[in-house]
């Protein structure tokens, strides 16, 4: 993930609201080749769409793609960097062409189950190991099981705070949104100028850990159940509306929320936001963590139900069925996705792995960033992993911001939210 990773995820979660329902796609056998049990021998040019930031993730993938080529002599890797706010419809229009689409496409989690759906993946089960990683970001890359990617980075938001201006308040870091509350009228004391003791902005994705805490969710996708604005979910919704009326938390609902929330607390004029792994190369260029020790990273506060709860992201490595070198593009993302290269990325980039042996590397173990992260991602929550996951969120960013600004209560929110997807998105589902 990059550093305007939530600005982009906005734009492609509006992209995939208007499309996934109306794609027409093609069938999972129609002109679809198959990956052979065994790639090492392929042989080929590969074209890859690399969506992370160009700037400061691109540069240590390509790295990686010199170390592919020089140990696969016999494999070309064309690279190309694609926006991320314009990789999903690209994508999707090239697929639907036929023609255009990129051997491996680095996929976000939540495309991956929509293009599976619609026949533009290969299908990899059998012909790649999986036992090693680790069960929630793999189930990312499983529809109607098979499976239809690698992971190649997962994340999870936690609570990112300023060790210096909570000390300075004399609180300890909050472990509930209770403790949260109480220590927020020292920290306004004790910092004079302070803009927020919390920071939030306004999208709808970072409405989960609240959701969450209390027991809520998105979805029951066993039972095709609406569950956004069940009685845990409003709880939820509502602790966070109440940590805005008593002054404890800053909620920004402007346009540039996110750009605003990050300025703040790079600046020390917001002692705790709430953000994930992607962000920390970047809060570390701020004045207030000119000492990179002074960034704290602990897991989101809990509710009342004693649950802290972080949703799942992060992106795949994905092959398109059409593929003329599939065997080749299978053996890349073998490769991309291993331990040693995962430990490589994690050693530049402070990402975090999506294997289990990954975090034994030394690189690994020995990055601070990715020790906080560890803990906090073995207990995250995977979202709902259907292909019409992506068009979850266009309502929850309508929504939310409504609340936190006042101008409707947690119960209308999410109602709203339920009353969008069960006529737009999920008709089949239930609701209430």
């Amino acid at each position: 993930m990059n550093g305007r990773w939530a600005v982009r995820f906005r734009a492609a979660v509006a992209v995939a609201g208007a499309l996934a329902l109306a794609a027409c796609g093609e069938s999972a056998d129609s002109g679809a080749a198959a990956v052979s049990a065994d790639t090492a021998d392929a042989s080929g040019t590969v074209t890859w769409w690399d969506t992370s930031d160009a700037t400061n993730e691109a540069p240590v993938f390509k790295e990686l793609v010199d170390k592919f080529t020089t140990s696969h002599p016999k494999i070309t890797v064309n690279y190309v960097n694609v926006p991320f706010a314009q990789a999903q419809e690209k994508f999707r229009t090239a697929a639907q062409a036929g023609a255009g689409a990129p051997d491996v496409l680095r996929s976000e989690v939540a495309w991956t189950s929509d293009f599976a759906s619609l026949g533009y993946l290969a299908d990899l089960t059998g012909k790649v190991e999986t036992a090693d990683f680790l069960p929630t970001p793999l189930s990312s890359a499983q529809l109607d099981g098979k499976l239809y990617g690698l992971p190649q980075v997962t994340d999870a938001p936690a609570l990112l705070y300023n060790k210096a201006l909570l000390q300075k308040a004399g609180v300890a870091v909050p472990t509930t949104w209770a403790e949260l509350g109480a220590a927020a009228p020292k920290l306004t004391a004790a910092v004079p100028g302070l803009r927020a003791p919390l920071f939030l902005q306004s999208g709808g994705y970072f409405s989960l850990p609240f959701l969450y805490s209390e027991g809520g969710d998105l979805l029951d996708t066993a039972q095709r159940r609406i569950l956004v604005n069940s009685p845990e979910s409003v709880r939820g919704l509502q602790t966070a509306l109440d940590l805005v009326r008593s002054g404890a938390a800053k909620a920004d609902t402007s346009a540039d929320s996110y750009n605003n929330m990050m300025k703040a607390f790079k600046d020390g004029q917001a002692a705790m936001i709430v953000n994930g792994p992607w962000e920390v190369a970047n809060i570390r260029s701020g004045k207030a963590f000119a000492d990179v020790a002074n960034l704290g990273i602990a897991p989101v506060p809990a509710g009342s139900t004693g649950r802290s709860g972080s949703p799942v992201g992060g992106h795949n490595y994905v092959v398109h069925s059409r593929s003329a070198n599939i065997d080749a593009a299978a053996e890349f993302i073998k490769f991309m996705s291993s331990a040693e290269s995962q430990a490589y990325v994690s050693g530049k980039l402070g990402l975090l792995p999506t294997r289990t042996s990954a975090f034994a590397q030394p690189q690994v173990k020995a990055n601070p960033v990715v020790a906080a992260f560890e803990p906090i991602l073995r207990k995250a929550t995977a979202r709902p992993w259907i292909p019409e996951g992506g068009a979850l969120f266009a309502a929850m960013d309508q929504e939310y911001p409504k609340a936190l600004a006042g101008r409707q209560s947690a119960q209308q929110a999410l109602d709203a939210v339920a009353k969008t997807w069960k006529s737009t998105v999920v008709p089949d589902y239930a609701t209430g």
